[in-house]
This record gives C-alpha cells, sequence and structure tokens, in this order.
C-alpha cells in the first residue's frame, strides 16, 4: 500500500488525474441520469461509451483519437473506461444490479470530496486492480511501489523513458526488449500517468512512437519523500 500524503479538495494539482476527473463524471452522470445499462457481458452500454470518450476527453484518447480507429465505440475501445468501470467496482463506489451500473451511498458521499476520492481511486488504481488482464499474455509484474516508486522520483527529474527505467530496475543492457518494456507500461508507467501523477508525452507514431514520463505536481503534493539510492527490482514473474 503507498502512504499517500493528505491533500485538500481545493489542490489545484488535482486537476493532473484523468482518473478523478472521469470518476467524478461517471458518478454525476448517474445521478443525474439513472443507472448506466450493462450489455450481456456486463460491459458498459455504447451510448455510455460515446458520451465519455466526447466528456472525459482523455489525454491520447480523446473521441477523435477513438474514433480515427473506430467506426462505433464498444468499451473495450475505450481502455482507460474500461479501467475506470473496474476500478469503481473495486471500490465500491459502484455496483451492478439488475443490468445497469448504479452509484453506491459510498459514492456518493466521496463525490463531495475529491482529494479522498482521489486517494480512493488511486490506491486501487495502482494497489488493488490486476493489471495482468490488461495485458496480451497475461503479464505479472511482483514488484514493491515504495522501490518503483523512489526509482522514478529520482529518474524523473529530467524525464525518463520506459527504456530507460526498464535499465535502471532490472540492470538490462539490451534495451530493445519491446516484450519488458509493454509490461512496464501497462503495470507502472500508464496507471501512474492515469491516476494524474506522471504526465506521458509522446513523439512519432506506431513501433517509432516515444513516449517519456515526467513528473506532475500531484506527485509532489501526493509523494513527498526521500529517494531511495542504488535499488535493484529483479521480481518480474
Amino acid at each position: 500500500m503507498i502512504a499517500f500524503e493528505p491533500i485538500t479538495d481545493d489542490e489545484p494539482a488535482l486537476v493532473h488525474s484523468p482518473m478523478l476527473k472521469a470518476a467524478l463524471l461517471t458518478l454525476d452522470y448517474i445521478e443525474a441520469n439513472g443507472p448506466v445499462g450493462l450489455t450481456p457481458l456486463k460491459a458498459l452500454k455504447r451510448y455510455f461509451v460515446e458520451w465519455a470518450a466526447e466528456a472525459f476527453s482523455w489525454p491520447h484518447y480523446t473521441a477523435a483519437d477513438l474514433y480515427h480507429m473506430n467506426k462505433v465505440l464498444n468499451e473495450p475501445d475505450f481502455p482507460p473506461l474500461m479501467v475506470l468501470h473496474d476500478v469503481l467496482l473495486s471500490a465500491k463506489l459502484v455496483r451492478h444490479y439488475k443490468g445497469a451500473m448504479h452509484i453506491t451511498k459510498k459514492g456518493k458521499q466521496l463525490k463531495a470530496h475529491p482529494a479522498v476520492l482521489w486517494i480512493v481511486l488511486a490506491h486501487h488504481l495502482l494497489c488493488v486492480l490486476d493489471h495482468s488482464e490488461y495485458t496480451r499474455y497475461g503479464d505479472q509484474l511482483a514488484a514493491d511501489w515504495d522501490i518503483l516508486l523512489g526509482v522514478i522520483d529520482r529518474e524523473a527529474v529530467a524525464g525518463f523513458t520506459q527504456d530507460q527505467l526498464c535499465s535502471v530496475l532490472f540492470g538490462a543492457n539490451d534495451n530493445s526488449d519491446v516484450h519488458l518494456t509493454s509490461i512496464i507500461y501497462i503495470h507502472v508507467l500508464r496507471p501512474l500517468c492515469w491516476a494524474g501523477l506522471l504526465e506521458e508525452q509522446r513523439q512519432g507514431q506506431g513501433f517509432e512512437r516515444k513516449r517519456t514520463f515526467v513528473k506532475t505536481p500531484l506527485w509532489a503534493a501526493a509523494l513527498p519523500f526521500e529517494t531511495a539510492e542504488g535499488v535493484t527490482v529483479r521480481s518480474l514473474q
């Protein structure tokens, strides 16, 4: 479990969290419009996915980005929504009942306290959710978040790439292991970006795309700690 620093509801850095923004919009939507319909496979129905794509305006997953790849949008076509759905269920902010997603009493209460809501969302996104479900081969990454955050805190001073982080964590001399870097991205870097602690900056397209990661102001607000030195992670499974 990550020990986040207490932050207040008026903390300006919370604006950097796309997960918090999307959660608040979703909970507001349910209160205003009623429960969200589910498909037989318990995915969110298309009408809500289309609304969410426009309303969330998620970095790198805007409605324009999504419709460029898909004629219509189902939940699996919008990965951040799929993960948000799982986080809201895991945190018991919503529940499935009679073919729809309903807001819970806890969801209604936390909606009025965004700082506390963010900590709940970040905890479930980073420490509870099994991100292996979102990988092609179900890869696991068993690593200590204290170590990971300490290394990232040091490396992110000037920004870093996935290859650079893998080199530091695993002592790899060959930075061409696409499989390894993808595991680091899905299990560590993407969740930190979606929580709002890191920002992903992209250059290029397709296999030529380069991702650089930097800390957001929310990192300093929620994670003030001394950087660990000389640590290595070798617990990839």
